[in-house]
């Protein structure tokens, strides 16, 4: 869902973001900041007053919306010598007198150029016809006013004909002030001067670029009714208006064959972009049909234009479809309509297509811009192919093309992603090193980075440094740090940015709410959540599907799906259509509360609401069956998945094959893999992969090695994951003596092991009290780079336990923390056993006091060791009595 602009800062929605703000600091116990915030924010609102509108609203077509503020007046030298010229000819020494048409002129010019502020009348006459104390809304456009009813008045001239009022309504068009443009129109008529085609034209232009259709429309049907036939220039200007309204749109364009108005290139180019953007690409090629037969010329730039929006829409072969079409009418491509290629083939994530447009491209001597570069390493980037879009940067340089702001920014975002902080700060040093200065967008990637990586001081301090630098920071780049704050826990910091973003005069939108109900909701303050959103409504904000998502997955987490289904219920109560991320969030939560016959009434209400589950909600809903205590369930909600419209690919019979496979029911698995043979969906090394678990889990060792047989007799390939399989199976049967041939056939296959790998091993060897193996492959392992498990480790104390050796184990347990493996409350238990047959108390003592400081409780085994070994004859009772009072065991 496209996110909502952000509303207009008025005074009555910064009060109530303050009131907001300053609630919070005292739900958190901080009167002192809530009083502190309410006060300093009082004069700053109080001077926010708007000022009165210099027009009032005509009433040709009723009270509308309140326009955009103007754009700031240019400079304008070359209307001095005109208006020079215009005085001269006024006055009673003038040789030749100005007649209407000079006047004509010098108004077009005015209002041509009237985005403007100059209070000055154009000449005495004027002055003495203006309005004393009026103040002009529009600068030059209301020179042009006065000077235009100075001559209505008849001082002189015959007065102002239909061609300067249209200058005049033009004018104001142009500076959006369609009050004025509608004043002016009044005014005519009381002058008897009747609107022809061409001021109609112009108003209706107005209002559709300042974004309003339905008064367009309007301004249409009032032209109709007064006899004046619109023409293609009438129809020409909703297009753009009607973005997203083609119902409308085409009822127009066919209204111009009605009437006997012929499309021209602009029409049929407009509305084939608009069906575009739409996502219909099949209606807008057929348009092109249309004007082709009807012999419109269509050029390169609606060509590009056209391709650049199929590929948007994933439809590469119908861009290229079109490209064919551009050359049969003897149209050259250039660099642009191949660089949207390139673009195309890497949304699709064919970097192998994108790289064949470069190289025709290069067999047409066309050179890629800065645009086609970037396009292919973001293509790179989303695919993981870091070193491959670092290579294609170079090649850029190379080339003379420097990066710009968006080639780093994609670099820096995907390196963050994927390689880590100290890659992405070294592109993004690079960068200010080039001179690219960051925009918004890169800010966004750092501080997100940053803060994922777990350093939120270092965006922090990046952020206050981007603003030093003087670049306006947005809301997004405010609610990000905010986020990131919120989820280290550090509140204060985040209601400060909060507060910033006020005193920025940045408008709180829903995702600014969404930010606080969402860290509200993490921390199980769930009233607190309900008071935002609360305040949200006051102050004219409607909280989105984001905003009751977020609730609903928070009360989910906590197990409390009455609650969530209780928000649900007040979602459809305000007109907020939940998603698929509602419903699904929904069935998980259920799924894993075991409320089966709610979960199935809401797949079956997803349905019905035409959403149907995708791979990934099938994944999300077959994982909390399988944590739930139903996994009985599982083929049976898959069928009501497949019902409501799930797509069966291979990822999905893969996630099913693997759940059943986790709970050992193999034979159910094994029917499914001949449902997916009988679809005609060939099994993947995933599938085998899946399978060879099923087999090992079920002790049956014998059939995942003949699955492996049979992946390797149908051509596929195994993967590391086969091989550690495998041996997980060897080693949980005690037959990791057998390992030396699996770790063979992988060595033949070019593998080499990991650390999962050899954390297999040695803890296989460990159990099975082989020291020297254990340790001579848990050498290599850390002399690799590889760091053991905690469980790893446990095997090999736990032998050496087993062994007395408990110097060595101690020694193991040391190295543990040097290398940042956290000791688990098994470990513990493995080393107080140990030194407990030792009888060695002071290790113990030792240990039991690391134990409460880390909050762990010995098992019942260990304390009856303990007991055994350092209790009084007779005294074992009490003393195991007293160690579990101790513990709370």
């Amino acid at each position: 869902m496209a996110a909502s602009p952000p509303l207009a800062l008025t005074p009555a929605l910064q009060a109530s973001f303050l009131c907001s703000l300053a609630l919070a600091f005292l739900r958190a116990g901080r009167l002192a900041a809530a009083a502190s915030h309410v006060v300093s924010s009082l004069p700053r609102l109080a001077s926010r007053q708007p000022p009165p509108s210099p027009h009032p609203r005509p009433r040709l077509l009723g009270p509308r919306r309140r326009r955009r503020p103007l754009p700031p007046r240019p400079s304008l030298p070359s209307l001095r010598p005109a208006l020079s010229l215009l005085r001269s000819s006024s006055g009673p020494q003038a040789q030749v007198a100005a007649d209407t048409v000079s006047y004509n002129i010098f108004l077009a010019g005015l209002s041509e150029q009237g985005h403007g502020g100059s209070r000055r009348p154009c000449s005495p006459r004027c002055a003495s016809a203006a309005c004393p104390g009026t103040r002009s809304p529009t600068g030059l456009v209301s020179e042009a006013e006065a000077l235009a009813e100075m001559l209505a008045r008849g001082r002189g001239i015959d007065g102002l004909d239909v061609v300067g009022w249209n200058a005049l309504i033009d004018g104001y068009c142009k500076v959006q002030d369609m009050a004025a443009a509608l004043a002016v129109v009044e005014r005519m008529r009381t002058q008897g001067v009747t609107l022809d085609v061409v001021g109609y034209n112009t108003l209706v232009a107005g209002f559709c670029h300042s974004g309003d259709a339905d008064a367009a429309l309007e301004v249409v049907e009032r032209m109709k009714a007064d006899g004046v036939e619109p023409n293609v220039m009438t129809y020409g200007a909703h297009w753009g208006v009607l973005d997203g309204r083609f119902s409308e749109a085409y009822a127009l364009f066919r209204e111009m064959d009605k009437i006997g108005v012929a499309p021209n290139h602009v029409t049929y180019c407009t509305l084939i972009d608009s069906l575009a953007k739409a996502r219909r690409g099949n209606e807008s090629l057929g348009l092109l049909g249309e004007m082709v037969s009807r012999g419109v010329v269509m050029d390169l730039v609606m060509y590009t234009a056209l391709m650049d929006r199929l590929g948007k829409e994933g439809k590469i072969e119908e861009a290229k479809d079109v490209l064919r079409h551009a050359q049969s009418d003897n149209i050259t491509p250039n660099c642009v309509t191949y660089t949207v290629l390139v673009d195309a083939h890497c949304r699709a994530g064919n970097i192998d297509g994108a790289e064949q447009m470069l190289l025709q491209m290069e067999e047409k001597s066309l050179s890629p811009n800065v645009v086609t570069f970037s396009s292919i390493i973001d293509g790179l980037v989303k695919r993981g192919c870091l070193g491959k879009a670092a290579d294609y940067m170079r090649k850029m340089k190379d080339s003379g093309i420097a990066p710009n702001v968006v080639t780093y920014g994609t670099l820096i975002d995907g390196f963050f992603k994927f390689q880590g902080q100290e890659a992405a700060l070294d592109v993004y040093h690079d960068m200010l090193h080039e001179g690219v200065e960051a925009n918004n967008f890169v800010v966004d990637s750092l501080v997100n980075g940053l803060r994922k990586n777990g350093n939120i001081e270092g965006a922090e301090a990046l952020f206050k440094d981007m603003g030093e630098r003087g670049l306006l920071l947005d809301h997004v780049n405010y609610t990000t740090l905010m986020d990131g704050l919120f989820k280290t826990g550090n509140m204060p910091a985040a209601f400060k940015v909060g507060q910033e973003l006020m005193e920025r005069n940045l408008s709180p939108d829903a995702a600014v709410y969404n930010v606080f109900i969402n860290c509200l909701c993490s921390l199980g303050k769930f009233s607190e959540a309900k008071s935002f959103l609360k305040e949200m409504r006051n102050t004219g904000l409607e909280p989105d599907q984001a905003t009751y998502n977020t609730m609903i997955a928070a009360q989910c987490r906590e197990g409390k799906t009455s609650k969530a289904l209780k928000l649900l219920k007040e979602m459809k109560w305000s007109s907020i259509k939940p998603n698929l991320i509602t419903y699904t969030t929904l069935v998980v939560g259920l799924l894993e509360a075991g409320i089966v016959k709610k979960a199935k009434y809401l797949l079956n209400e997803m349905a019905s609401a035409g959403f149907a589950p995708t791979s990934l909600t099938h994944q999300r809903v077959m994982q909390a069956c399988s944590g739930s205590r139903r996994p009985d369930v599982i083929l049976e909600i898959h069928v009501l998945m497949m019902g409501a419209g799930l797509h069966a690919d291979i990822t999905v019979y893969n996630t099913l094959v693997h759940v059943l496979c986790c709970h050992e029911m193999t034979r159910k698995a094994t029917v499914v893999l001949d449902e997916m043979l009988g679809r005609g969906i060939a099994p993947d090394t995933i599938t085998f992969n899946a399978l060879i678990l099923g087999h090992c889990k079920s002790s049956n060792l014998d059939n995942a090695f003949a699955m492996y047989a049979q992946m390797l007799h149908q051509g596929l390939s195994p993967n590391i994951a086969t091989f550690n399989t495998l041996l997980g199976g060897l080693e949980s049967a005690g037959r990791i003596g057998e390992a030396g041939t699996v770790l063979s056939e992988m060595k033949k296959m070019g593998l080499e092991p990991n650390n999962i790998t050899y954390d297999i091993l040695v803890t296989g060897y460990a159990k099975k009290s082989n020291k020297v193996e254990a340790l001579r492959l848990y050498c290599e392992m850390v002399s690799k780079g590889f760091i053991p498990k905690a469980s790893t480790y446990n095997s090999l104390m736990s032998d050496f336990a087993k062994s007395g050796m408990m110097n060595q184990a101690k020694e193991l347990f040391s190295e543990m923390k040097r290398r940042g493996v956290l000791h688990t409350s098994s470990t513990y238990d493995i080393l107080l056993n140990g030194w407990s047959k030792l009888r060695n108390g002071t290790e113990v003592r030792i240990l039991l006091k690391d134990m409460r400081e880390l909050g762990f409780k010995p098992s019942t085994g260990t304390i009856s060791s303990m007991s055994r070994a350092f209790s009084r004859p007779g005294m074992t009772c009490e003393a195991r009595r007293l160690l579990k009072t101790l513990f709370k065991v």
